[in-house]
């Protein structure tokens, strides 16, 4: 293989599409005027100067836009997995989409193995650079050819071409690529890790880009039905992935209203995103989702945020659904009597008596530490790395009501002084929480596989938590008994059995400290060239 052929990272034999490179043709890009030599090659650099790179090689315009949808602060780096994951999994659950990324050889690696390890049964297409390459423009044209021979509409209806930080960073313009090409979209996006702060808000990016798509198709005229047909009843999006039973109990509850629930964004197949477009409101169960709200307004779609969790969030958010289309006061009333004595069932015969500290990057965060507010549980903190949005105003404002403190775009910091400062029953976190919290014997559940992988709607949601949490708060004791049995063995980089006394070094680590204090003040330097 030549150093100019495109080829797929592939784990499987399903989705197996060759990519191959051509020479250079005309109308081709001029070269890349970001980065140069080793770090165009991939060489680590920093946030500031990747930031600084894109700017100059013309993608200001995206970063900014990214910076007011996304904003950051109070910390400024994604302390969770590479952004650039949540976009590729939106990508990898759609039907009929292909994912092709541009980027250096190691992240892709490393975004397509854990894609797989999280269930993805599909190739993913990369287009391979080196400094010539991305320097001249080439990559540009390497990236145009690949998705000229992937475009077969027999087996896609879209396209996904996303670039990575050092393709972002040299100004590689995928908004050049064709939009469409028999038939299949082409849809070019930007996640660099310098401009989307989690993974979570880059699901966003390409939902947010799909629709927008989608939403030109239809203003230009008819488009295709949805494969499962549509209901006949007006219908609310859902915004935001969630456990399958959930969309499931929310139509249920909608039902006394006379709606539906549509739809569910990010979509798993093109033709959900039209339906999706045609509701009549929309529910931002997930309230990060700014440009994709952004995209519903633009037609005419109401945003309700928050989502029928617990008894009190249930009462409010079918109130709030019924004022979003008119509904008449004693069909929402209806719907609240129909589901409200089965949720406070529910929660009476399910509660949780302990104190929890809760943080993730999800996004459904809040949701959670209401549910387990009014199963009976004391909840002091809630971390969320999502930042804080009008969309989830309402949940915010009732859990400070019940002596929560809310913190958006919490660090990993913030996370760990609360839950060391708290010393709950149980700390409910990412995964240094939850390893952080067994070093001091406290009982902990990995948010992401164990607490938002279970449904939260309605009366499911409200019976679904007491189990797993009190089972884990009851670990108290066995934690204790661990901690004992490990005593003495040490920690950190004196963890183990020695035989006489590590030899630390502190002269290397203080010369260390020295050399990253230097780079430190070299990048603070170079944000205020």
């Amino acid at each position: 293989m030549s150093d100019r052929q495109a080829y797929e990272v592939g784990y499987d034999a399903a989705g197996r599409v060759e990519i191959t490179d051509v020479s250079s043709s005309d109308g081709a890009p001029d070269p890349a005027p970001g980065l140069a030599g080793g770090e165009a090659a991939g060489m680590c650099t920093s946030s500031a100067t990747l930031e600084a790179s894109a700017r100059k090689a013309g993608a200001g315009e995206v970063l900014d836009r990214y910076a007011a949808d996304y904003p950051k602060g109070p910390h400024d780096k994604p302390q969770s997995m590479c952004p650039a994951f949540g976009s590729l999994r939106v990508g990898l659950r759609m039907r009929r989409v292909a994912t092709v990324l541009s980027g250096s050889a190691c992240c892709v690696y490393g975004l397509t193995f854990v894609s797989h390890f999280y269930g993805a049964r599909r190739s993913v297409g990369y287009v391979p650079f080196s400094s010539e390459t991305l320097v001249t423009g080439k990559l540009f044209e390497d990236s145009r050819e690949s998705v000229h021979q992937m475009a077969d509409p027999a087996r896609y209806d879209a396209i996904v071409v996303t670039n990575l930080c050092v393709p972002t960073a040299s100004g590689v313009p995928l908004r050049l690529l064709p939009k469409e090409i028999d038939g299949v979209r082409i849809i070019g996006i930007d996640v660099p890790g310098f401009g989307i702060p989690t993974h979570a808000e880059a699901k966003d990016v390409l939902s947010g880009a799909m629709l927008a798509y989608a939403r030109g198709e239809a203003e230009a005229g008819p488009v295709a039905r949805p494969t499962q047909g549509r209901d006949d009843r007006p219908s609310v999006a859902l915004l935001g992935e969630m456990f399958p039973a959930d969309p499931m109990m929310l139509g249920a509850m909608l039902a006394p209203m006379g709606l539906a629930a549509g739809p569910v964004v990010p979509a798993r197949e093109w033709r959900e995103l039209y339906a999706a477009l045609d509701c009549g409101a929309v529910a931002a169960i997930h309230p990060f989702y700014t440009a994709s709200m952004r995209e519903f307004s633009a037609a005419g779609r109401p945003i309700v945020g928050s989502a029928p969790v617990g008894r009190d969030g249930t009462a409010a958010w079918l109130s709030a659904i019924g004022a979003a289309f008119g509904i008449a006061g004693d069909k929402i009333a209806a719907a609240q009597n129909a589901f409200l004595p089965a949720i406070e069932g529910a929660l009476q015969g399910a509660r949780v008596n302990g104190t929890i500290t809760v943080s993730g990057y999800e996004g459904s965060e809040l949701l959670f530490a209401r549910l387990l507010v009014e199963s009976g549980a004391r909840v002091p903190y809630v971390g969320t790395a999502c930042p804080k949005t009008l969309q989830s105003a309402a949940d915010r404002e009732w859990l400070e009501a019940h002596g929560a403190k809310v913190v958006y775009r919490a660090s990993l910091e913030d996370d760990l002084a609360a839950m060391e400062g708290v010393k709950p029953d149980l700390a409910i976190g990412t995964t240094p929480v939850v390893q952080r919290a067994k070093e001091l014997g406290i009982p902990s559940l990995y948010f992401t596989n164990l607490i938002s992988a279970r449904p939260l709607m309605g009366p499911a949601g409200a019976g679904s938590l007491a189990e797993v949490v009190n089972a884990a708060i009851g670990n108290r004791d066995r934690m204790a008994r661990m901690r004992s049995f490990f005593e003495g063995v040490g920690g950190g980089e004196t963890s183990g059995v020695w035989q006489g006394a590590p030899n630390l070094r502190p002269d290397f680590r203080a010369q260390n400290l020295k050399k990253l204090e230097r780079q430190r003040k070299a990048a603070k330097a170079q944000e205020m060239i």
